[in-house]
């Protein structure tokens, strides 16, 4: 029973501090997060949504909520996510995840997202940018921070990057996360990494791209390498990735002669080919790698790093429509986006545990 206990909703959310004054207090903070959240799983966009939400709701809320003064306002919700500490609600969601996977393996895909309209241009306030990591084979979004209103993504991913068990993981990230501090980080929390390189990465980009090239021609004569392909035919589209990773000891040395870059033990290279009717497009991209002699899971780690953008960030803007929300005091704008990232479809698992939760309480009454 007392384990049972601790995997509650009450458990999950009573650390977060009550921001309400207790002598006009009309509403529990628990019931105010719940509420919160079930509206936002079912769709709700912000606070009128979620009140409106409550109140049709309400006689199933009472079975496992004590609403001493019915639902709360709309206005009720705002002022109280407004001050929510941010940090706090964060720290929740990745116990609540925790909860649900305690062994995360694959592919974790790490990206940042603007929410477009949470800037306050009359108050100096930029708008939010957060940074999530997305487990790609438990379909789960495992954490996410926000980016300082000073900084950008660089500092932000090594943040994000403490708050995961990274091993057994491989790290995906786009060019912005292709630093030596973060590779380090990720091998000396026993992950592994496939870091996308661009052009803003200079001379160690234009050595990549040389070497494949050079390769390429002489037909990877006497260069240790593995090549695998891949076909996709869909919608009227075909698709046709090649994946070539070069793994040779010469190659990499060269390449990285001070050894500035911690774990690498490969280069790869995915020339893509997508074809609609007579049109043809090609794109090549390349990276850096942690890992050796296996390039289905190099081919397979870049494809799933997709997932973040297909079924998070395209969630958030057609589902939840974030970047149109105007929320923005405060708190609550890094709050709702918390919420909402609980609440993507991706969270299949979450879902779950919730119904679980929620029978559990509504039997013992334990909010």
């Amino acid at each position: 029973m007392e384990e049972a206990s601790r995997n509650t909703l009450q458990s999950m959310f009573e650390a977060i501090e009550d921001p309400q004054v207790d002598r006009t207090k009309q509403h529990q903070l628990l019931d105010i997060i719940i509420i919160a959240i079930l509206g936002v799983l079912c769709g709700a966009e912000g606070w009128v949504d979620i009140e409106s939400f409550g109140k049709t709701k309400e006689a199933w809320l009472k079975t496992f909520l004590e609403l001493p003064n019915g639902i709360p306002s709309h206005d009720t919700f705002g002022r109280v996510f407004a001050r929510i500490d941010p940090k706090q609600f964060e720290e929740c969601f990745l116990n609540w995840v925790r909860s649900l996977n305690e062994k995360i393996a694959g592919v974790v895909a790490l990206d940042g997202k603007t929410l477009r309209r949470s800037h306050d241009a009359a108050n100096g306030k930029k708008a939010l940018h957060m940074v999530s990591a997305w487990a790609a084979e438990n379909r789960l979004v495992l954490a996410q921070v926000a980016v300082d209103e000073k900084s950008n993504e660089i500092t932000a991913i090594p943040e994000l990057l403490k708050l995961l068990a990274l091993e057994g993981c491989i790290v995906t990230i786009d060019a912005i996360g292709t630093q030596r501090a973060i590779a380090a980080q990720i091998i000396e929390q026993n992950g592994d990494y496939a870091l996308a390189l661009k052009e803003n990465q200079g001379n160690l980009y234009e050595n990549v791209k040389d070497t494949f090239a050079l390769a390429c021609k002489d037909h990877f004569r006497d260069i240790e390498h593995q090549f695998y392909e891949s076909i996709e035919k869909d919608h009227g589209r075909l698709e046709i990735r090649k994946h070539w990773m070069i793994d040779d000891l010469e190659q990499l040395t060269y390449l990285d002669q001070e050894g500035r870059w911690k774990g690498l033990q490969a280069i790869g290279m995915v020339v893509s080919e997508r074809r609609i009717g007579l049109e043809v497009t090609t794109e090549t991209r390349y990276y850096l790698l942690s890992f050796a002699r296996e390039v289905q899971r190099f081919a397979t780690s870049i494809r799933s790093h997709w997932g973040i953008e297909n079924s998070v960030h395209w969630v958030l803007d057609v589902a939840f429509r974030e970047d149109e929300s105007r929320i923005r005091t405060g708190h609550a704008d890094h709050n709702l986006a918390v919420l909402r990232h609980l609440s993507t479809p991706a969270q299949f698992c979450a879902r779950i545990i919730l119904t679980t939760h929620l029978s559990y309480l509504s039997r013992l009454k334990t909010i």
